[in-house]
């Protein structure tokens, strides 16, 4: 059967992708963030995964305010990098694992909870950049993504209870898949940020680096915390963690082991946080 073997959490700071896109990681500024994730490519070389099952938000590329699914997954044979206004970044096409991904839509929603099945989608720095931080700048993706966008952009978003219960509802469905393969699951997005208002550009170490701790240790408890904490502690832009709950809840119900964690201050208006966490089975 296939099996959960890690989950990697970290932000997904568009001017991160423009850095490395630039030749800029070197840079000063730059240069204490992208070491922060030297470990974390070396780890990626060790540990290669057969699927990353990766959960990000869409920044109005895919959607619009039009139509906005709360869980959204990526069916597709191949996803192509957006064009988010400035061009696409020059990163691979991402290449999807259509089998699995519509085995994990299946199961999911027979378990209640809705999806939307998107065969064709665009794919913007939410997912682009996390990928970039964890593998480099390859001529190819190491292995098959499957997308999972999660809406956190327009109110009502989900609560991080239901997220963390989402994360086990993927973790029975990647189980039961029949074909044997390390699956890695990756939460992106946040930390502590406000985009606009009184508050732009709000960063609280604090609450952050207590979200890492309960997320490692007391991920029960995290995903007990209502959205007004966030928002009021993190920034509006902070409710994002909330995907890092649905990594967390897929992983084993034993104590993860750390392998990294890092977190950095600022990175163009935001905190970076990241971790690594490997399944005790």
């Amino acid at each position: 059967m296939a099996r959960i073997t890690a989950s990697v959490y970290t932000s997904h700071v568009p001017a991160i992708g423009a850095a490395l896109d630039l030749g800029k990681s070197s840079e000063p500024y730059w240069q204490p963030l992208f070491k922060g994730y030297e470990p974390s490519k070396q780890w990626m070389k060790d540990n290669k995964p057969d699927v990353i099952f990766l959960v990000y938000n869409d920044h109005a590329t895919a959607f619009s305010l039009e139509m906005i699914p709360t869980f959204a997954i990526g069916c597709a044979a191949e996803f192509q990098p957006a064009d988010e206004g400035w061009g696409p970044r020059p990163v691979p096409q991402v290449i999807g694992h259509p089998e699995l991904a519509s085995h994990i839509a299946q199961s999911v929603i027979q378990d209640d909870f809705d999806l939307t099945i998107v065969n064709k989608m665009d794919v913007d720095h939410g997912l682009t950049v996390p990928l970039s931080l964890m593998c480099g700048q390859p001529e190819a993706w190491p292995c098959p993504v499957i997308p999972f966008a999660v809406n956190v952009v327009q109110y009502p978003v989900p609560s991080g209870r239901r997220c963390y219960n989402l994360g086990k509802a993927i973790r029975k469905a990647i189980e039961s898949y029949d074909e044997d393969l390390n699956v890695h699951i990756w939460g992106t997005g946040g930390m502590s940020h406000q985009l606009q208002g009184p508050r732009a550009g709000l960063i609280n170490k604090t609450f952050d680096n207590n979200f890492l701790d309960r997320l490692i240790a007391d991920p029960e408890g995290q995903a007990a915390v209502p959205h007004i904490d966030y928002v009021r502690e993190a920034g509006s832009e902070g409710i994002e963690l909330v995907m890092w709950l649905i990594a967390r809840g897929a992983m084993s119900d034993k104590p993860p082991t750390v392998r990294h964690r890092f977190y950095h201050v600022p990175a163009s208006n935001t905190a970076v946080g990241h971790l690594i966490l490997e399944n005790n089975t």
